[in-house]
């Protein structure tokens, strides 16, 4: 039943981001070395390990975040590949029903993927028969806006989403939520493009990193769901980093704790839900300046 996931993702390749997406943090020391380069186990069926958490942060009155995370596996004992479908998004500050405007998005896309994506596997039928899988999300994100502009009208969201099939994921982002790659060699890598202000004048060259980071503007964004006139979805596929995993969060997280933080604290925890809990609670404990929520995704095999 599987054979066509392999089949389409044999000749894709990963889409890369600019060098100036990346971050590197320090070397790893030689303990954690040792722990990277210890013999693969095999894993069989292969699945994903799943982590979240959320805070409503420690100077907000209410949260506006929306988490979505789904996952699964049909194993036949010879095409045995997990999906999972992971969904992150904000209700814009500021505007009327933010929190309305996040579920709606999460719950609009959320449905279709179920629909069009998960509903034929478990019945046995191919997905893309007559669609792709960027054509599926595409879809998705189509439903969307539609579904924040009927539910919460003047509200607007940010929505950073994740398709997985076995260890490739496909990727949609709007707003300044984020989805990295953190490798187990101390590389966390930025794999979505912020669309705020501050961004774009950092790629303009008007202003750099540290400068972004006091902007008064920080948190303008030029693109959001249900705000914006509608525009082509970019969406990537990429290949999850062997023996590491992917995080989507909120700038509530990112905008408080570094890439080397973020880095120790998940390499220091087995269980992903304790990493996630770890990383809401040093973001609130940096001040919890907004709603705090984090997802993280690893792919055993």
């Amino acid at each position: 039943m599987f054979n066509f996931f392999r089949d389409l993702f044999r000749q894709k390749k990963s889409e890369h981001v600019p060098a100036s997406a990346v971050v590197e943090t320090a070397p790893l020391p030689e303990e954690q070395l040792q722990l990277v380069e210890q013999p693969k186990v095999k894993i069989a069926p292969p699945h994903l390990l799943v982590g979240i958490a959320q805070s409503v942060g420690m100077q907000r009155d209410h949260n506006e975040d929306t988490l979505f995370t789904m996952n699964a596996i049909l194993a036949d004992g010879g095409n045995d590949l997990p999906f999972g479908i992971f969904i992150i998004a904000d209700g814009m500050g500021g505007h009327l029903n933010g929190e309305v405007a996040s579920g709606s998005a999460a719950r609009a896309l959320g449905e279709y993927l179920l629909t069009h994506f998960y509903i034929p596997i478990l019945t046995g039928k191919s997905p893309f028969e007559n669609e792709s899988i960027h054509e599926i999300m595409e879809g998705g994100v189509r439903e969307a806006p539609r579904s924040v502009v009927v539910n919460a009208p003047g509200g607007g969201t940010t929505l950073t989403a994740a398709l997985v099939i076995g260890d490739q994921v496909t990727i949609y982002h709007v707003g300044d939520y984020r989805a990295y790659f953190v490798f187990p060699d101390g590389r966390v890598e930025v794999i979505t493009q912020d669309h705020s202000l501050v961004r774009r004048l950092q790629d303009l060259g008007q202003i750099d990193e540290k400068e972004a980071s006091i902007h008064p503007q920080r948190n303008v964004l030029y693109r959001a769901l249900g705000q914006s006139e509608p525009f082509r979805p970019v969406i990537n596929t990429h290949t999850l980093p062997e023996t590491g995993c992917l995080l989507l969060c909120s700038d509530g997280l990112w905008g408080s704790v570094s890439d080397l933080d973020i880095f120790d604290i998940i390499r220091s925890e087995t269980n992903l839900s304790v990493a996630c809990h770890k990383l809401v609670e040093a973001a609130n404990a940096a001040g919890g300046p907004d709603n705090i929520s984090a997802i993280l995704v690893q792919y055993l095999s």
